[in-house]
């Protein structure tokens, strides 16, 4: 099979592209600006492009930012950590990422977002149960660590689920190794 080249547009065909583009997903300036590059005949019609979306109001990092940040905890229960590498990923400038997601985890209380996420995936809605497992209590860790918990509030957590305190300590000195590392 052939690769297909996607046909090089004019400045009107890239307005029209970024259009559909926006309509489809939210996109960062810089997500939308790689778009644009790899379809522009002209790499001059890119910045102006962006500027008219800019400048009417449809691209604005700092908005998606706001809503996506917001999205991430409300809706997935993700944790400051996560929700701050997926902004970086999808290349929101750092300072402004870091100031958003401040805000928006701001008056959040670690423990309730992990408890609530913990519910979510063990799809438990009374109390949550105690761990009897020490890989499940492992797994478990894990699974918060790239939810986006900071380890200290994830240990606290498991600690009172643990039946076996000494499990959690465990956890917690394999922690404080890879730290050190």
């Amino acid at each position: 099979m052939r690769s297909r080249k996607p046909k090089l547009l004019d400045k009107a065909g890239l307005m029209d592209y970024a259009v559909r583009a926006l309509s489809v997903r939210a996109l960062t300036q810089a997500e939308l600006r790689d778009r644009l590059r790899r379809r522009a005949a002209r790499a001059a019609d890119v910045p102006e492009v962006l500027a008219r979306f800019k400048q009417a109001g449809y691209l604005d990092d700092r908005r998606f930012a706001e809503t996506y940040s917001r999205l991430r905890r409300e809706n997935q229960g993700f944790g400051k950590f996560r929700v701050l590498r997926d902004l970086r990923a999808r290349r929101v400038a750092p300072q402004l990422a870091e100031k958003i997601v401040s805000e928006a985890f701001r008056d959040a209380d670690e423990h309730a977002l992990i408890e609530q996420f913990l519910r979510r995936k063990l799809r438990h809605a009374g109390a949550l149960p105690q761990l009897d497992d020490p890989r499940r209590l492992a797994s478990l860790y894990r699974m918060l660590l790239r939810a986006g918990f900071s380890s200290g509030k994830i240990l606290e957590s498991l600690r009172k689920l643990s039946v076996q305190p000494e499990w959690v300590e465990s956890l917690e000195s394999a922690a404080d190794e890879e730290e050190s590392d």
